[in-house]
């Protein structure tokens, strides 16, 4: 028997916009990330807006990329995970590097797929099964969740995640 293992092959910088074309800021100081209203002309560099998307090699065949998250805000590193908190799976940030090499589960990789085009994903956890990013209205912006899909097809526009 194998166990999972991932090799950090290559990464991307990114913006990642949901359905309503809103961009995901990452907040520092709440640990936590949104989709807020922010125009092209308005994006600046290392204040938590140019995403790096790294691609892992596995040893197990999964349906889907794996893949890892990190930003860059006032010259701290930051990557994105999931962690349980009062019973529910939430998403933090949290100062560091993503590893090169990760030997079994991980916390901090998702499985990209398809949503329907090849500039919109979709991006299931990889510790649970039928849980994805998605976004839901907090304040006077989306917050990025975790939500757990009924069935693996479904098309739900808050997990849909533009490129």
């Amino acid at each position: 028997l194998e166990c999972d293992a991932f090799c950090h092959e290559k990464f991307f910088h990114i913006y990642l916009r949901n359905a309503n074309s809103q961009l995901l800021v990452m907040r520092p100081d709440s640990d936590d990330a949104g989709f807020e209203n922010v125009t092209d002309h308005e994006i600046k560099k290392d204040t938590g807006m140019n995403f790096d998307m790294h691609y892992y090699k596995t040893t197990k065949p999964s349906e889907g990329m794996p893949v890892a998250f990190s930003v860059k805000v006032d010259d701290k590193n930051y990557y994105m995970c999931c962690e349980e908190e009062s019973g529910k799976m939430i998403v933090r940030f949290k100062e560091g590097q993503v590893p090169k090499d990760i030997s079994g589960d991980s916390n901090i990789i998702f499985f990209k797929r398809e949503f329907n085009s090849t500039k919109e994903f979709k991006f299931e956890y990889s510790l649970e099964q039928g849980m994805f990013l998605a976004f839901e209205p907090e304040g006077i912006y989306r917050k990025l969740i975790l939500k757990k899909l009924s069935r693996e097809d479904e098309v739900d526009e808050t997990t849909k995640i533009r490129i």
